[in-house]
């Protein structure tokens, strides 16, 4: 973890928010219906901060591992223009955000919950993880979100970068 000051120097440079989707922007559960149709409980606080700070100027994008539909969905109801599912390796799908945007490092924010999202983690300006992220992930990011993922983490981690940002 960081201090706050170096915190705050981090986040006031942020331009874009990447989010991971199980345990980030839902409570990690995966929900089958008896047809066998996948569901996920999405926070709406956290959506809102997403249409909060995207009006100011954030952009965001989602870098899943898995593929489902409802996630297609939810990126489309947020207005999210990057969504790349079923990513495993996502330092190469940052790389071609980031060479498409014309960003430094720096200013990007990356939210992941487990061991496969440290290579992304390490490599942005900003890292933070939800209360319910895997021990050694938390040993390693930015900023540990008070909240869990599904349960606020998005939300409160957008609000601490916009409360930085002055916005």
């Amino acid at each position: 973890m960081t201090t706050r000051q170096s915190l705050a120097r981090k986040a006031k440079r942020i331009k874009f928010i990447l989010l991971d989707v199980d345990g980030v922007m839902t409570d990690a559960g995966i929900y089958y219906t008896a047809e066998g149709v996948e569901m996920k409980r999405f926070n709406a606080h956290d959506g809102y901060g997403i249409a909060r700070a995207r009006d100011l100027g954030i952009k965001f994008g989602i870098i899943s591992g898995r593929d489902t539909p409802v996630v297609t969905r939810r990126a489309k109801d947020l207005k999210i223009a990057e969504l790349h599912q079923g990513r495993i390796d996502k330092v190469t799908v940052f790389l071609d955000i980031q060479k498409r945007h014309k960003l430094a490092e720096n200013e990007f924010c990356f939210i992941g919950d487990d061991v496969f999202d440290l290579p992304l983690l390490e490599l942005v300006g900003l890292s933070i993880a939800p209360a319910n992220a895997i021990i050694e992930v938390k040993k390693r990011v930015d900023y540990v979100c008070k909240t869990k993922g599904g349960d606020g983490a998005v939300r409160e981690a957008v609000d601490m970068i916009l409360s930085f940002q002055k916005k």
